[in-house]
């Protein structure tokens, strides 16, 4: 009797144990999982020239995945960064570039300013790589907010001021892209309904993978056009 005591006491402490694990390892995952914004916003820069206002700043983080993709259709509402396919420089880019993977990439806000309700903002890309890499072309930029982070309005349009290039970034490097902001309250608030935002949501051109750059600002969560993205330059704008 002692003995099948003793057995059945052991297999009780045994269940218990194994229980107290699994609900540990349910709650790690838990808070892991909500640790950051999860990469449901979509918006690759698009072809039209929309007006261009404001927010503050800050560095980001870079989510991840996997190897570049191609880059989206490169249309309002796209979803990735997208370079310009029409010319020699981007064929032989597409053909034989080492395009800069989002997991090797920092983004951030560079220099900003701005008056009369418009905000110019450079975007930063560092290369967190020990080996060079390229970016060419247009990154998409979209407004996000919430938990998880969704998009919120429409995709910058794009500035064609500056002509693409192919942009090598050495280890430690950067390029940059300025984005032109117009302020929401530019706007009827009928057309535009004002919504606080706290991202910018970066696809590097020719990704369809996210980086995360805090940025606060109102946006319009209307079918109404606030930015343009110009194409990448080398260097980190000033900022």
């Amino acid at each position: 009797m002692n003995r099948v005591f003793l057995a059945e006491s052991r297999r009780a402490v045994g269940a218990l144990s194994l229980l107290a694990c699994v609900t540990a390892l349910s709650a790690a995952c838990t808070s892991n999982g909500a640790s950051g914004p999860v990469p449901t916003a979509v918006g690759g820069s698009g072809p039209s020239a929309g007006a261009g206002g404001g927010g503050a700043t800050n560095s980001a983080s870079a989510t991840d995945t996997s190897a570049a993709g191609s880059g989206g259709s490169g249309g309002i509402g796209g979803s990735g960064g997208s370079g310009d396919t029409s010319s020699p420089a981007a064929s032989a880019h597409a053909a034989g570039s080492n395009t800069c993977l989002v997991r090797y990439l920092n983004g951030a806000t560079g220099l900003s300013q701005g008056a009369m309700g418009t905000t110019y903002v450079n975007i930063v890309f560092k290369n967190l790589n020990n080996e060079p890499c390229t970016l060419y072309g247009y990154p998409g930029v979209s407004f996000g907010a919430g938990t998880p982070v969704n998009q919120v309005g429409q995709p910058a349009g794009r500035d064609h001021s500056v002509a693409s290039k192919v942009i090598t970034l050495q280890p430690g490097g950067y390029a940059y892209a300025t984005l032109r902001i117009t302020d929401a309250l530019n706007y009827p608030t009928a057309s535009c309904s004002p919504t606080p935002t706290t991202y910018l949501l970066v696809y590097p051109p020719n990704t369809s993978n996210l980086l995360y750059v805090p940025y606060n600002t109102n946006a319009c969560s209307a079918d109404v056009v606030t930015m343009t993205i110009q194409a990448v330059q080398a260097g980190n704008g000033g900022g």
